[in-house]
């Protein structure tokens, strides 16, 4: 008796994952792209989340993933300061001091 299988066919991967399959290199987008999505993803969730129509497994699931686009924003400053640090004083970087704060209108 022979069995019927369906073919499971999987929708490409929107990364660009050709699940092993020779592919084309990808240039990783700059840190100040990468910041700037994970910002604007950021504030939608926070959005969402303020709703406060989320169930709570939802909600614990969405701070998770929160934690990880803050993280990913974090890193992507931390490494723009670091290109500004070498570029204002490229033999010595460590010695760069922060930026004074500008003065704001607030005050």
């Amino acid at each position: 008796m022979m069995s019927h299988h369906a073919a499971r066919i999987d929708p490409p991967d929107p990364h660009g994952d050709t699940g092993g399959m020779a592919r084309k290199t990808t240039v990783a987008p700059s840190p100040v792209a990468d910041f700037e999505q994970s910002l604007d993803a950021l504030e939608q969730l926070v959005e969402r989340m303020e709703q406060g129509e989320m169930s709570l497994e939802d909600s614990l699931a969405a701070y998770e993933r929160g934690v990880g686009l803050y993280r990913r924003c974090q890193t992507a400053l931390e490494e723009a300061e670091m290109r500004v640090r070498l570029l204002t004083d490229p033999q010595d970087p460590g010695s760069a001091q922060p930026y004074p704060d500008l003065p704001t209108d607030d005050a």
